[in-house]
C-alpha cells in the first residue's frame, strides 16, 4: 500500500442485505474520489447460532429472529428488495437458503491471504441474495471459490482443517473492542468511522477528510 492511498476496514456479513446495498454505494464513491482505496474486509456474524440448513423461509427466520409476524417480515424483505434493486442488485428473498456464515468467512480470509478477497466477496454476496445458493457446504464455497481464480482443492483444505477460523474469531474480537454492533462497518485509516450502508456522498466525505488529514490529495 503506498503513502497515498486511503485503507478502508470493512466489518460486514455474506448475510446481510443492508451489507450488499452498502457495497455498491461505497464502491460508487471510490469510483468519485481522487485517489487510492485498498479495501480490507473483515468477519461478522449478525447470526451465529444459525443452524447449518435451516429448513425454513427468509421471511419466517426475520419473523422469529425479531420477534415479528410472518406477514411483517415479508413486506420488510420486499422493501429491502426494492430498495436494492435502485442499486442495481436483484434480490430473491423467495431462492435464499439462510446460510450460518462462518464457513463463508474463512473462505473469504483464504481468498485474502492469495489476493481474492474482493473478488469473493461479490461472487459470494450475489450467489447468496440473487442466486439462492447454499453457502452452508464447502463444496459449494469451493466452487465460487474457483470462478474467481482460487483452488478449489485448497479452499476445500483450508476450510475441513479450519486454517482460517482463528482469523475470523479475531475479526470478530476487534468488532467487540470497537463497539460494532451492527454492519456494515467501515473503518477509514483507522481512524475515522461510518456505521451502515451510507449515501456515495457521505462515503466520498469520510475518503476526502481522512486523505486531507493524512496530507494526501484528495
Amino acid at each position: 500500500m503506498s503513502n497515498n492511498t486511503v485503507k478502508v476496514d470493512v466489518w460486514s456479513d455474506i448475510a446481510c442485505p443492508w451489507c450488499f446495498v452498502g457495497k455498491r454505494r461505497f464502491e460508487q464513491a471510490v469510483a468519485r474520489f481522487d485517489g487510492e482505496v485498498e479495501v480490507e474486509y473483515h468477519s461478522f456474524e449478525l447470526s451465529p447460532e444459525t443452524p447449518v440448513d435451516y429448513a425454513g423461509s427468509e421471511a419466517e427466520f426475520l419473523a422469529q429472529h425479531k420477534g415479528l409476524p410472518t406477514q411483517q417480515a415479508e413486506q420488510m424483505l420486499a422493501q429491502m428488495t426494492e430498495l436494492a434493486a435502485g442499486e442495481g442488485l436483484a434480490y430473491d428473498f423467495g431462492r435464499l437458503q439462510h446460510a450460518n456464515t462462518v464457513l463463508a468467512h474463512q473462505a473469504l480470509h483464504h481468498a485474502k491471504a492469495h489476493g481474492r478477497q474482493t473478488e469473493l466477496k461479490e461472487r459470494l454476496l450475489a450467489a447468496y441474495f440473487e442466486q439462492g445458493l447454499n453457502l452452508n457446504h464447502v463444496e459449494v464455497l469451493a466452487d465460487l471459490a474457483a470462478e474467481v481464480g482460487l483452488d478449489r482443492d485448497a479452499v476445500l483444505a483450508d476450510l475441513a482443517e479450519g486454517t482460517h477460523l482463528e482469523a475470523v474469531r479475531a475479526d470478530q474480537e476487534q468488532a467487540i473492542e470497537y463497539g460494532i454492533g451492527g454492519v456494515p462497518f467501515y473503518v477509514f485509516d483507522g481512524r475515522l468511522a461510518v456505521s451502515g450502508a451510507q449515501s456515495p456522498d457521505v462515503f466520498v466525505s469520510a475518503l476526502e477528510r481522512v486523505a486531507q488529514e493524512s496530507g494526501q490529495p484528495a
